[in-house]
């Protein structure tokens, strides 16, 4: 298991000041500059930023040139084809540009790939298929930028390619290599004004549809009711809630408690959830895994029928369907990451980057299985399936490293891959595995620091000071996620007055806490009841990391504070 480290963030401003001019505490205005909201204007549009504070679509390189493109193809009454990719950005960035275009009259159908058959993004086949079916013009959204050999061939067929995709370009030697498609609309181009470079492949598209519709005359709201699903496709494509993208989610949450969609309304009653108290958290952990279970153990069109579905018995089928996928998509997942930790501790528990061979793993699930050894482990973590033609693998990585950038200095040995910073698709040989986890390990550059787990607490505070008023202003912060880390408060020295295993499956512990001065306070904590209790022996302090929240119980509401870490003493 990972080590872990505490440490308290020491950025400096004049809290007060900010707290007197915004009228909120200090505690949270430390809370902002502990997210790098810095300045009047940044605390502003966090704290009340809305729809008017997004940045303008017309700023997308290429974003004009796209929908002249398409206002002309659509006029001509030209075919066009979407094509999407499997996972929930795919999937939400799909049925907002087919929305749209069906919406100004285009002549337009969609394809997503299969993710066993086709692999990630747009190929030949599907290239060669939309020709032989008379498609003039292809789309691409979520994915296009790495496609320079494939959209070549679509234009040697003599068709019309706008690339929307918001992964990186992939730089040789300081030279960007691009598609050489009619348009590309991707805000990772060095040459982009855009500001903001980290918008999922679904928030472009729902840009790129303010221009379109802006060109047709059809009225803003119209755009606005598409919100939700660049909100949903943010969370799930865990882009960082921060600057447009944070009001992006917050004001698509909102949208969602009155959706229209049938399909959302559908899945988040089959997940016993209340549509109008979504949380970020249930987009990320419940609803996404949902839509993106159809993308993994069949097909993602299943998502997007949901998505596009006109009556309740349909949408009520396929939520149902997606929900029993899921279901299975986690046991099985539980399954591959037994198998794959107990192969680490067995033979790689030296290795910097994890690099783990699960032949008969589905290949859907690797990138979920790499996520959970990077938590367990804090080490980037790579693992592989048996595929057709060879093994394909995904990545997941820690801050300290670059996985994009990795798998370029390895390139040699790849067939294919893509990515980020902190996640990446790949395909090999399977014979060039053990090749391949040899020099990523002797390629990185990390030290035993990098792989301690950093907890990092907002402000050490005494428990005394928390307030229901306090909590409810905490909410001001939300939507919580990557970037917009629901903060964390911490106090030394606390004593256990009793420790109660709960729940059915043991896995909540009741606390009944007090502080050096003699103040009560109830916690909870949720994980291994048993393991907690045995842990704590026969000590009776324990310094905390928390959460304050409030209780309600029969009617009664109290202060409580959620234990998120813990050291006993």
């Amino acid at each position: 298991m990972a080590a872990e480290k505490w440490m308290v963030y020491t950025k400096r401003a004049d809290f007060q000041k900010i707290a007197d001019e915004f009228g909120i505490s200090p505690v949270t205005a430390r809370i902002m500059r502990n997210r790098d909201v810095e300045g009047e204007e940044a605390i502003r549009r966090y704290l009340f930023g809305g729809i008017e504070d997004l940045y303008d679509p017309g700023l997308l390189k290429d974003g004009n040139l796209a929908v002249s493109i398409l206002r002309e193809k659509i006029l001509a009454g030209k075919r066009i084809r979407v094509i999407g990719d499997y996972d929930i950005d795919g999937v939400c960035s799909t049925y907002i540009l087919y929305t749209a275009l069906t919406r100004v009259g285009a002549q337009v159908d969609y394809e997503i790939p299969d993710r066993i058959k086709d692999g990630y993004g747009i190929n030949v086949m599907i290239i060669e298929a939309a020709h032989d079916d008379g498609v003039d013009t292809l789309i691409t959204c979520d994915n296009g930028i790495a496609a320079v050999e494939e959209i070549s061939r679509a234009k040697e067929l003599g068709m019309t390619v706008v690339v929307t995709d918001h992964h990186e370009v992939l730089n040789v030697d300081g030279k960007e290599i691009k598609p050489a498609a009619d348009a590309v609309v991707d805000p990772k181009q060095k040459d982009c004004p855009y500001p903001n470079p980290e918008i999922c492949g679904a928030v472009v598209a729902w840009k790129l549809v303010r221009l379109l519709y802006e060109a047709f005359g059809v009225e803003e709201a119209e755009w606005l009711e598409l919100l939700e699903f660049a909100a949903v496709a943010t969370v799930g494509d865990v882009m960082r809630l921060q600057d447009e993208n944070r009001i992006i989610v917050r004001e698509g949450l909102k949208k969602i408690g009155a959706t229209k969609n049938p399909g959302l309304r559908c899945l988040a009653e089959k997940n016993n959830l209340d549509i109008h108290h979504l949380t970020a958290y249930h987009i990320g952990f419940v609803i996404g895994p949902c839509l993106n279970a159809g993308g993994r153990l069949q097909t993602a069109k299943k998502a997007l029928a949901l998505l596009l579905a006109r009556t309740e018995e349909e949408a009520d089928r396929l939520a149902l369907e997606l929900k029993e996928l899921n279901d299975q998509r986690k046991d099985m997942t539980a399954k591959g990451t037994e198998e794959a930790s107990d192969l680490v501790d067995r033979y790689y528990q030296k290795d910097k980057v994890l690099v783990v061979f699960l032949p008969d793993c589905h290949e859907s699930l690797a990138g979920i299985i790499a996520g959970r050894l990077r938590e367990k482990y804090q080490k980037p973590s790579l693992v592989l399936t048996r595929a057709e033609g060879g093994a394909k693998g995904s990545g997941r990585s820690i801050e300290s490293y670059h996985m994009f950038q990795g798998l370029v200095e390895v390139r040699d040995l790849l067939t294919k891959f893509g990515g980020h910073p902190m996640a990446a698709g790949f395909s090999l040989p399977e014979e060039n595995i053990e090749e391949f986890r040899r020099r990523l390990n002797e390629n990185a550059k990390l030290t035993e620091d990098d792989f301690t787990a950093k907890i990092w607490i907002d402000v050490p505070m005494p428990l005394e000071y928390i307030t229901e008023d306090l909590v409810e202003e905490f909410k001001r912060l939300e939507p919580f996620g990557q970037g917009n880390e629901k903060p964390l408060f911490a106090q030394k020295n606390l004593g256990i007055r009793s420790a109660r295993v709960m729940g059915k499956n043991r896995n909540v512990v009741r606390l009944s806490l007090v502080t050096e001065g003699g103040f009560p306070m109830d916690g909870i904590w949720f994980g291994q009841g048993d393991e907690f209790v045995e842990q704590m022996g026969n000590l009776r302090h324990m310094d905390a990391v928390y959460y304050p929240d409030i209780n309600e119980y029969n009617g009664n509401r109290s202060l409580q504070i959620v234990v998120r870490n813990f050291q006993f003493r």
